[in-house]
This record gives structure tokens, C-alpha cells and sequence, in this order.
């Protein structure tokens, strides 16, 4: 059982690290992009996204960390 739960956790975690790698490069390429994305009036869009991004990594991280203190993972 001890196991599985193992495995369980890893399986969940990789999409979350995926996440919040996705969110650092996409944030790395606004932020060096600011001035065009303003230019081409697009800024407001990309970081909405980013916050969209962090909300679903945070949100991810909150729900295994709450399976893990119920004992279900």
C-alpha cells in the first residue's frame, strides 16, 4: 500500500512541476518581451494567462497537499 501511494504521488506531481516550469518560461518570455506585447496591445492577455497559469499550479499543489494530509495519496 505504502507503494502505491508512492507512485500515486509521483504521478500526480509531474503535471504540477510541469506547471510551474511552464509558468516560469512563460513569464521569463514576457517579461522580456513587455515592450512589444504593449505595442501590439496583447500585454493584458499574456498576463492574464500567466495568472491563470499560477492559479492552476497553486490550486494543484493545494489539492495533493490536502490528499496527502486525508491519507488518500
Amino acid at each position: 500500500m505504502k507503494d502505491r501511494n508512492i507512485k500515486l504521488r509521483i504521478v500526480w506531481m509531474i503535471p504540477n512541476v510541469f506547471m510551474y516550469v511552464l509558468f516560469m518560461g512563460c513569464g521569463a518570455f514576457v517579461f522580456s518581451n513587455v515592450d512589444g506585447l504593449r505595442d501590439i496591445n496583447r500585454l493584458g492577455i499574456w498576463l492574464i494567462m500567466l495568472a491563470l497559469l499560477l492559479f492552476a499550479s497553486l490550486f494543484g499543489s493545494y489539492r495533493i497537499w490536502s490528499w496527502i494530509k486525508q491519507g488518500k495519496m
